[in-house]
């Protein structure tokens, strides 16, 4: 079994940044693994946020954060998520995902089916 445990979650004002980290732990060859972002806010579905194998270059993002936000992974099974410009509207619950590289051929999976392990999520807030 995995584990994924986020931090970093704050209270930030709008433009300023923040990093989220998520650690992975367990009996898991997590390499072979998409490792991905995702958020919550109240009243609203789950939304994919960015996602990544392990290249740097296979990383894809949601439309609302592309440029602003970064999603990197290192060789300790970590994955960071680097948010700057943010905006009101990116407050939410943030959550870790990975899902199992079934195929080569298969794209970065931007929806939550895919993805088997769950962190418990990190609280991002943005206000002034």
């Amino acid at each position: 079994q995995g584990q994924l445990v986020e931090s970093g979650g704050a209270l930030v004002q709008p433009g300023g940044s923040l990093t989220l980290s998520c650690t992975a732990s367990g009996r898991i060859w997590w390499s072979s693994y998409y490792m991905g972002w995702f958020r919550q806010s109240p009243g609203k579905e789950r939304e994919f946020v960015a996602a990544m194998f392990n290249a740097a270059n296979s990383a894809v993002y949601a439309d609302s954060v592309k440029g602003r936000f970064t999603i990197s992974r290192s060789k300790d099974d970590a994955v960071q998520l680097q948010m700057s410009s943010l905006k009101r509207e990116d407050a939410a619950v943030y959550y870790c995902a990975a899902a199992p590289r079934r195929a080569v051929n298969i794209a970065v999976p931007t929806t939550a089916a895919p993805y088997v392990y769950w962190g418990q999520g990190t609280q991002v807030d943005v206000s002034s």
